[in-house]
């Protein structure tokens, strides 16, 4: 069955959808994006994503086109129309489709903003074949622009980082500045040394991650003590554990980095505790 998706305030099969060639999101990636996972056919941390979809949008001056409310009733309506049970729902916004192309922002008052979403369903989403297992990263140098707190479209540098980190027989990448990891390619990413739980402190560096909140404030109900604080290369392969976060992944365990295994190379006893607290939480506040 085609999927049902929103284009500008139209539900239409995937196929009849269509967006215009000058849109800027197409021709200057001049736009924002948002996943909120679905669990039960109910959203995860909705309030923190519509939260940050208004800051990104107003740090690159793109008028919000609809409230929260607006907002939760697409994604509700998406989820219906499509039996969503398990997955996610991607949003974008664009600055919109001008007559032409040109480097400067068209008009706000005659260029209304693009607006797309649509569902991907995940049945394997709660019980992941790489959280039983572990993913394997490469550290890799961080070549993105300096706003990376502003969560835009721009994801050129994270997919090649991906494909380079599958070409040195890995899952995933961390990125690297100044001799530190900032982040994964689509994930905030964390160690653990001696029980304590080490990550980096929010800044324009990285993405200020929703489930990253969620799982750092998880993990201080747990009693479990939490850095927010830069760490080197040679920290993270010295880790007695790892572990990513992103709202497709919930908490991911990380079992090696550059062909350094972390203790017994199999996902460590505190990243699976976080992994099962965030499900259990996350169910319970789903709306």
């Amino acid at each position: 069955m085609s999927r049902i998706v929103y284009v500008n305030g139209d539900y239409l099969p995937e196929g009849e959808a269509k967006v215009s060639i000058f849109d800027r999101g197409f021709l200057m990636a001049d736009g924002v994006y948002e996943v909120t996972t679905v669990i039960d056919s109910k959203l995860v941390d909705f309030d923190g994503h519509f939260t940050r979809l208004e800051r990104s949008l107003g740090e690159l001056d793109i008028a919000n086109p609809m409230d929260r409310e607006g907002w939760l009733d697409v994604h509700r309506q998406l989820i219906a129309q499509n039996g969503l049970d398990q997955g996610m729902i991607y949003l974008q916004v664009t600055r919109g489709a001008p007559n032409d192309r040109d480097f400067v922002f068209p008009d706000p008052e005659t260029t209304a903003p693009t607006v797309v979403l649509f569902t991907q369903a995940n049945p394997a989403l709660l019980d992941s074949p790489k959280a039983r297992k572990g993913i394997k990263v490469a550290m890799i140098d961080d070549l993105r622009w300096g706003r990376r707190d502003i969560k835009t479209v721009q994801l050129l540098y994270p997919s090649m980082g991906k494909m380079m980190a599958i070409k040195a027989g890995c899952d995933d990448a961390w990125m690297v500045q100044d001799g530190t990891v900032t982040e994964g390619t689509s994930n905030n990413a964390y160690i653990i040394k001696d029980g304590r739980i080490i990550t980096r402190a929010l800044s324009n560096d990285i993405l200020h991650g929703i489930t990253r909140a969620a799982v750092l404030r998880f993990a201080r109900e747990a009693q479990m003590p939490v850095e927010e604080r830069s760490f080197t290369v040679d920290e993270a392969k010295s880790a007695d554990e790892a572990f990513v976060t992103s709202a497709s992944t919930f908490v991911l365990p990380v079992v090696e980095i550059d062909g350094e295994t972390l203790g017994d190379g199999v996902p460590g006893p505190l990243a699976t505790r976080l992994r099962d607290i965030y499900i259990e939480e996350s169910r319970k506040a789903a709306i």
